[in-house]
């Protein structure tokens, strides 16, 4: 039985957070230096604490925890879902982007692994291991490749 291996999800769009820091900040500086009125101050505080909280959000405290048995969902330690290999449904995988759906039966028993142009506000740290991961450990006839996942019907 191999170590079980963890996976952090991370902010995906962390230059568009520092951005809005970044602008709102600006717009803040120049509106207490120049007087410009309270909306633009406003403006301001709103695209800091917009950026602030995307990067701060409690998201960023979730891991994916697989072992031979199993692909775990954890915040913070505490178990979110444990879905057993066996209990798969289905993946569809996509080798070229190295992003994959895991179809655990419910929408709270599920997983996206997220590649370019895929449609999830988070990364995974170390995503082409996990994928790599997910593909050994799940029955073949449960895979199913597709070019992109938005491709696939269902």
């Amino acid at each position: 039985m191999s170590a079980a291996r963890h996976f952090a999800f991370r902010p995906r769009f962390r230059g568009v957070a520092w951005t809005a820091i970044a602008v709102g900040g600006v717009l803040d500086a120049v509106a207490l230096i120049v007087g410009l009125p309270w909306p633009a101050m406003a403006t301001g505080v709103v695209g800091v604490a917009l950026g602030s909280f995307y990067l701060v959000s409690p998201t960023w405290s979730l891991e994916v925890v697989v072992d031979d048995d199993a692909l775990e969902v954890q915040q913070t330690g505490e178990r979110r879902f444990r879905l057993g290999w066996h209990e798969v449904k289905e993946v569809v995988a996509s080798p070229t982007t190295r992003t994959c759906f895991v179809d655990g039966g419910a929408p709270d028993r599920s997983l996206m692994v997220p590649g370019p142009g895929a449609s999830a506000p988070y990364a995974i740290a170390d995503k082409d291991a996990l994928y790599d991961f997910i593909v050994a450990h799940v029955a073949r006839d449960k895979i199913v490749e597709v070019a992109l996942l938005e491709s696939h019907a269902r």
